[in-house]
């Protein structure tokens, strides 16, 4: 009926500007440097995709549709992520940071092993992303629970 009180609930209240929670620009940077990373493992998987249709060597043929299933899943992992840490959600703060951590221990070792813009290409943004993931902001802005509506 028109007249009940859980009409009120079902429609959205308006929430004036002073009041809504702005998205601080770390979070922005970090949830881009995040999707990055997604996009670089989406294009290694395309590569490797390629290569293993045309027909490069592998020691074994399901081994190299595992890696390349890995290699997608990981991506969507992270694509998904970096969408909800945009959003403001608390789990992918732990989720970036673990992925930083992968992307630190594959960059030293490419970085030391004559690959130096490749390590560098892997060390600089996962360096920026652990730093704001740790800045104040981002973890103020970034605690919403999963059925929580968006900080107010």
């Amino acid at each position: 009926m028109p007249g009940d009180a859980d009409d009120s609930v079902a429609s959205p209240r308006p929430v004036s500007p002073e009041v809504r929670a702005t998205r601080p620009p770390p979070v922005t940077v970090l949830s881009l440097i995040v999707a990055a990373e997604a996009t670089a493992l989406l294009a290694a998987a395309g590569w490797y995709a390629i290569q293993l249709i045309t027909g490069a060597p592998v020691l074994s043929f399901w081994g190299a549709v595992f890696t390349l299933a890995l290699l997608l899943s990981f991506s969507a992992w992270l694509y998904a992520v970096a969408y909800f840490l945009f959003r403001g959600f608390r789990w992918p703060r732990a989720g970036a940071l673990v992925a930083q951590l992968f992307v630190l221990t594959i960059g030293f070792p490419t970085l030391t092993g004559g690959y130096t813009a490749a390590g560098f290409a892997m060390l600089v943004p996962a360096v920026i992303a652990v730093v704001l993931l740790f800045n104040k902001r981002v973890i103020s802005f970034a605690s919403r629970a999963g059925g929580a509506p968006p900080a107010l």
